[in-house]
């Protein structure tokens, strides 16, 4: 040893082995350390400081956020931000895309269902694209983009698949194009949806994202939600480019962080909370629209108030599967607010520097803070039950600068103290505010948007009702017939008498709530379960369901052809239908095309309680032929339960057809033993049968009976059986192209004296 050195120390060479593992170990401890977030998202949301969740004495007591507690959530979330963009590789190049830039300002975008009677008129058979947006502008200030909705709940009536339904649109495909560009013509963009659990329908002949990317171009489609998806594949985007049509791809579910680069939308499903939460593919990339969206909530404040503080968008959407959850004129008027400053200030609401929880001075006021260039916008909401007004936020100082508030549509002047800038207003309960810091006089746009905000808040939220009301329905008449003596030919007598009404919709959605299913004329709102005491009188009813060689004795002495013939009688040809099947029930008939054909006939279609009546008797039998399931399997050793378990031959009703393209319907008389308790046949498991009709402000339904034999498989939202007496099902009407079916015929019943 030297003098003044350290001395060495030897070392033997298992233990510096051990000593560099335990270095390495607890460098990778601390990096993961690092690479966890105190604040990670809970799903799609990010949660907020822990400083404003107000805790009892019991709890530790409450400590009021500060300064310092919000520069540590945020230097957190920015660091976890960075973190996961990295980590996913993220690629920002579709959102500089000018085929997609529309996105980042459709705040408002209802889902529409293509049976909305305002979109579409069966009786003049075009499409009425102004008089839906002209209501919609009247209610709550109109929209950016549309989410057209031509498939759930109705496919898997039949095996057309989700872009065979589009078609099946009135005028098909030019005519969804033309109606599309009408969409555009008043500045909303169209989006479409995929299902990608459609694998049950008709196989299209090329993979799917060629196929959808195809039919988008076709019709001139901006963008597709994905239905159920959590992300919508890169494929189908790469499909849309490769064909030179870009499309903005909107998945249901928050995609995989990776997923932002392709998925440019996204639906907010949130869990609402007093305090806001970010949403987390904003965070990652503020450019990233999220419409959210609560299609059951009756209050939608906190949709919009989220939304607001987001910076974000709103799922406006109102027709639910044929069930009306409209808005109330609060919600309405606070939607008109929201979207015209979101609209006059989208500039700022795809900052990078976006600031969620600028600090407010009152508890329960939120602040986002949207910094561009040398101006900054602040999107406020006010969660509290009552107003505030007075000193809210502090900012600092700089000379020159001036401050508007763009809900109210005035100028601020600010109290200076100790270097800040102090601005006082009102914020009413559970409402809005907004405000903009710029040098200097504001541009046109600005005080455009002013003066149209001082006339719009003039009245306040609050003196707008925020009663939620279901939407009434009512009943279709049938005209009753010539009463006959006799029964006529084919017709079997249905004596009639005292009996309880009972059944229920087997909708997939919409559990018990007001609105769901349908409104009897003895009851005062829609609902899914009914029970109601009846006299039915007598009446006749077709033994067997119309046949197809029935129907072309129609046609042929009555030369009845319809306006609207797209799919009419799709499975016939040169006129007439195919070889063996005259003794088929016809299908591909609409319910104005069996309407005709039972004036024609001197007859009529059955109301739902009469076609029940003839199926149950009054012994309230569970199927026509009484209480077996010919369905159920038959147990390994055991008794046969039913009869046509020992021979299939001796079955009721046809054996479910399962295959992705639908069979044909089996001949009426093919199951002599499926008999109700009048002798009527074919009523369950063949084709479904027209009855009656349905009708609310904007919805039109149809209830079929009786079920059908196609059942398309790998999917529980397919179109439901109702196979039982005591069920029925509700199928959406929009017009006679779209609602015809290859598993929908009908038979006819007559007055008796």
């Amino acid at each position: 040893m030297l003098d003044g050195d350290e001395p060495v120390i030897t070392v033997p060479r298992k233990i510096r082995w051990a000593v560099g593992f335990l270095f390495v170990s607890a460098a990778f401890a601390l990096l993961s350390f690092a690479q966890d977030s105190h604040y990670s998202p809970h799903g799609q949301q990010i949660p907020p400081p822990e400083c404003f969740t107000i805790k009892g004495a019991w709890e530790g007591g409450y400590s009021p956020c500060n300064p310092g507690s919000h520069q540590a959530w945020l230097h957190d979330i920015t660091h976890w931000r960075m973190e996961r963009r990295v980590r996913v590789g993220y690629d920002p190049a579709r959102y500089m895309m000018p085929e997609l830039k529309w996105t980042q300002s459709s705040f408002m975008q209802p889902q529409m269902m293509v049976h909305d009677r305002y979109f579409y008129d069966p009786v003049a058979g075009k499409y009425t694209v102004d008089r839906y947006l002209d209501d919609l502008e009247k209610r709550y200030g109109g929209i950016d983009a549309v989410l057209i909705w031509a498939t759930y709940p109705n496919m898997g009536i039949d095996d057309r698949n989700q872009l065979d339904m589009v078609r099946s649109m009135p005028g098909g495909v030019e005519g969804v194009r033309k109606m599309v560009a009408d969409f555009h013509r008043r500045g909303v963009r169209v989006l479409f949806p995929m299902m990608m659990w459609d694998q049950g329908t008709r196989q299209p002949d090329k993979p799917w994202p060629d196929a959808l990317a195809e039919l988008m171009k076709e019709i001139g489609a901006d963008g597709v939600n994905g239905d159920t998806q959590d992300g919508v594949p890169l494929a189908f985007s790469l499909a849309a480019e490769k064909i030179g049509h870009p499309l903005a791809f909107e998945p249901e579910g928050g995609p995989h962080d990776e997923g932002i680069s392709w998925n440019v939308m996204t639906w907010g499903q949130y869990t609402f909370q007093f305090v806001p939460t970010v949403d987390r593919y904003r965070w990652l990339e503020p450019r990233h629209m999220v419409n959210i969206q609560g299609r059951w909530n009756r209050d939608k404040t906190d949709d919009l108030q989220f939304a607001f503080f987001n910076g974000e968008g709103w799922e406006s959407w109102e027709n639910v599967w044929g069930i009306w959850n409209g808005v109330t004129p609060r919600d309405g008027e606070a939607t008109r607010r929201v979207a015209a400053i979101e609209r006059g200030i989208a500039q700022f609401l795809v900052s990078q520097d976006w600031e969620p929880f600028y600090p407010m001075h009152r508890y329960g006021v939120f602040a986002s803070r949207w910094p561009l260039g040398g101006r900054t916008a602040f999107t406020i909401v006010n969660r509290n039950d009552y107003a505030v007004e007075g000193r809210q936020i502090s900012l600092p100082h700089k000379d020159g600068m001036r401050y508007f508030d763009l809900y109210h549509g005035e100028e601020l002047k600010p109290e200076t103290e100790a270097g800040a800038d102090v601005l006082s207003f009102v914020t009413e309960a559970h409402a809005y505010g907004a405000i903009l810091a710029q040098p200097g006089e504001p541009d046109e746009g600005t005080r455009a948007l002013m003066a149209k905000m001082k006339q719009m808040t003039a009245q306040p939220l609050a003196s707008y009702s925020h009663e939620w009301r279901a939407l009434g329905q009512q009943l279709v008449e049938i005209a009753p017939t010539a009463p006959a003596a006799t029964a006529p030919d084919g017709m079997v007598r249905i004596p009639g008498g005292d009996w309880l009404f009972k059944v229920e919709g087997i909708e997939i959605e919409g559990d018990n709530d007001a609105g769901v299913d349908v409104q009897y004329p003895w009851e005062d709102s829609a609902r899914r379960f009914h029970e109601h005491p009846m006299q039915i009188k007598p009446f006749y009813m077709d033994k067997f369901p119309v046949t197809n060689a029935e129907f072309k004795k129609f046609l042929d002495a009555s030369h009845y052809h319809p306006t609207d013939d797209l799919n009419f009688l799709k499975d016939w040809k040169d006129g007439t239908y195919p070889d063996g099947a005259a003794k088929k029930p016809v299908t591909w008939v609409s319910l104005e095309d069996a309407r005709a054909y039972a004036k024609w006939a001197g007859k009529r279609l059955p109301h739902e309680w009469e076609w029940q009546f003839a199926a149950q008797g009054t012994d309230n039998r569970i199927f026509p032929w009484g209480e077996c399931d010919w369905l159920a399997p038959i147990t390994a050793g055991g008794p046969f339960a039913c009869p046509w378990q020992k021979d299939p031959a001796d079955a009721p009703a046809p054996v479910p057809d399962k295959e992705r393209v639908m069979a044909a319907a089996s001949d009426v008389d093919a199951h002599p033993h499926g008999a109700s308790p009048f002798g009527v046949m074919d009523m369950v498991g063949n084709v479904w049968q027209w009855t009656d009709e349905y009708v609310d402000d904007h919805t039109r339904a149809a209830i079929l009976r009786g079920g059908s034999h196609y059942e398309p498989q790998g999917s529980i939202w397919y179109f439901p059986q109702a196979y039982r007496n005591s069920q029925h099902g509700k199928l959406l009407l929009m017009g006679p192209s779209y609602d015809r079916s290859g598993a929908l015929g009908f038979r006819c019943v007559k007055d008796a004296q």
